[in-house]
């Protein structure tokens, strides 16, 4: 597995550990994961949310540095966001 950003390994072992502890299946778990460990391809237009799920929005931009901008649901604001802390939304 690669090397997986601070925020997305937290992620991954809060699942993994919610698994051992008997309070999460085995399918979820894995579902979990994967999301987590996919690559990010955020383009402008890509809905997103942040790994908490506490915000939802809009890629609005693609900031030179890699990082993007995020207009949240109910906002005319942005914020501006790593990747590695967004996970694409379906």
């Amino acid at each position: 597995m690669r090397e997986l950003p601070a925020g997305r390994l937290r992620q991954v072992t809060s699942a993994a550990a919610h698994y051992i502890a008997g309070v999460m299946d085995r399918d979820a778990m894995v579902q979990i994961i994967e999301e987590l460990c996919r690559a990010a391809d955020l383009v402008v237009g890509t809905r997103v949310k942040t790994l908490g799920g506490s915000v939802r929005g809009v890629i609005t931009r693609v900031l030179d540095d890699g990082r993007v901008a995020v207009r949240p649901d109910g906002s005319a604001g942005e914020m501006i966001s790593l990747p590695e802390n967004l996970l694409r939304e379906e």
